[in-house]
């Protein structure tokens, strides 16, 4: 009953995502096309409100993390020397009968309760010998698994190779290293940090917006030095990514670490550790944090003919740093929000349907509301809005009623309603209303800016 409970939430939060213009389904006039969004007018908020918050929090509040804007369209022979070109993929297997194609791991895991991940030969056995059937159709009519490579193709004129929509943003980093290091002349331990695209041709896109085609991924590539204690740094940055997620609404019960077992891990990698969230649809990767260890410039290094080592001057010393990445999905982060925000409250004999984001997130700071559409009310109510919204995401509602106005803003997570009304044209103030509690506060016109900037800065 509980994860029915949890599933009912997620239907709707995807129809107050449309209702509301958070999320829309991708070319849905066509009928739609698996695994890709567009974010409406107040989505487009949410999204770019959490990536400021994660580069102040994370680069402009530090002054040992720098940031690059590295291109999507990368020299193909980048993802030969990392080993994307062989070896970035996933088991997939395909029912005969309705054609649809499933992830062989996860359908194996679903019927057995066995993780086999990257054991081909031994999943297409199981799914076999115990006639695991389509979840689509109910058939028993499998392909035989085999190994799908996730990247994107596609061509470019005047360049000889396959080249890829980059699969992750650490690429760029990696191969900047050196104009980075020669530019600001940061030393050990620093960061590189960027926020951007990145494609992968999922298997099965699904669960809303939490695995996609076309994403933004918000990384760090955290450079130490080989001899250095990695393990307090490491503990450390995996507390700052659970801090970022309870920053976004996330209970600090609804997160937990899983360490991949050693057999599972990345060939490059000392240690890595997924932070969990509770999703509806159970306890999913949210963030990753990996020891990369000095691979990756080892390898760019020795393909490249480029020295991409670090300089000690106060020791002389030359070396390739180690890397430590913390890596953060914005649109899971998105989701994180909504689910952590969203509320149903009984008032009055009504449910009230509200967005408690915290204030920095909201996408709507304030909303403008003068009680009637008479011009004695609106026209200096539109004066107070022009006025805030130079300092403020703002929005002037006048139609409907007052109350069915509080509601649509309770239900986008607007933190504050102000309404001029008959009262304010003799005592010039006016009714600030709190989305949380309900409560309406009078607040004189000359004290409001005042009074509004101490409320987000009290929350924030």
């Amino acid at each position: 009953m509980k994860e029915k409970k949890q599933l009912d939430k997620m239907e709707k939060i995807i129809s107050l995502s449309k209702r509301r213009g958070f999320v829309f389904q991708g070319s849905e006039i066509y009928g739609g096309m698996g695994g890709t969004y567009s974010y409406g007018p107040l989505g487009v908020e949410l999204k770019n409100n959490i990536k400021q918050l994660w580069w102040k929090k994370f680069v402009q509040d530090r002054t040992n993390i720098v940031g690059i804007d590295g291109p999507i369209l990368l020299h193909p022979k980048l993802w030969v020397v990392s080993g994307h070109a062989e070896g970035f993929g996933d088991a997939m297997v395909d029912c005969k009968e309705c054609k649809k194609r499933f992830r062989a791991d996860h359908l194996v895991e679903d019927a057995i309760g066995k993780d086999l991940e990257g054991k081909i030969e031994e999943m297409t056995k199981i799914i076999k010998e115990e006639k695991i059937k389509c979840p689509n159709c109910g058939k028993v009519n499998w392909t035989d698994v085999k190994e799908f490579n996730m990247m994107f193709k596609t061509q470019m004129n005047g360049v000889e190779g396959d080249i890829f929509l980059r699969p992750e943003t650490a690429g760029a980093i990696f191969i900047e290293f050196k104009n980075v290091m020669d530019s600001t002349r940061q030393k050990l331990p620093f960061g590189i940090a960027q926020i951007g695209k990145a494609f992968r041709n999922e298997i099965v896109a699904g669960n809303f917006i939490f695995r996609l085609r076309e994403f933004e991924q918000m990384e760090i590539e955290y450079l130490i030095r080989p001899q250095e204690n990695w393990e307090p740094i490491f503990d450390n940055w995996l507390n700052l990514q659970e801090e970022f997620a309870m920053e976004l609404g996330a209970k600090k019960e609804d997160l937990r670490r899983l360490e991949h077992p050693r057999e599972k891990l990345s060939h490059y990698s000392k240690k890595t550790i997924d932070i969990e969230y509770k999703f509806p649809f159970g306890f999913k990767e949210l963030y990753g944090l990996a020891h990369r260890g000095d691979f990756d410039l080892t390898q760019h290094t020795e393909f490249s003919n480029e020295k991409l080592e670090y300089f000690d001057q106060e020791t002389g010393e030359r070396f390739i740093p180690h890397i430590i990445e913390p890596t953060f999905g914005v649109e899971r982060s998105l989701l994180l929000a909504l689910l952590s925000a969203y509320t149903e409250e009984e008032v009055e004999g009504e449910i009230r349907v509200v967005l408690k984001f915290p204030n920095k997130l909201a996408p709507i700071k304030i909303a403008f509301l003068p009680l009637s559409k008479k011009d004695e009310l609106t026209e200096p109510t539109k004066k107070l809005f022009d006025k805030f919204k130079e300092k403020f995401i703002c929005q002037y509602d006048e139609t409907q009623s007052i109350g069915k106005r509080y509601r649509r803003q309770d239900e986008v997570g607007t933190p504050y309603c102000v309404t001029f009304d008959f009262d304010s044209l003799g005592d010039n103030s006016v009714t600030v209303r709190d989305r949380d509690t309900m409560k309406q506060e009078r607040v004189k016109i000359e004290d409001l800016e005042i009074y509004l900037n101490e409320k987000f800065h009290s929350n924030e």
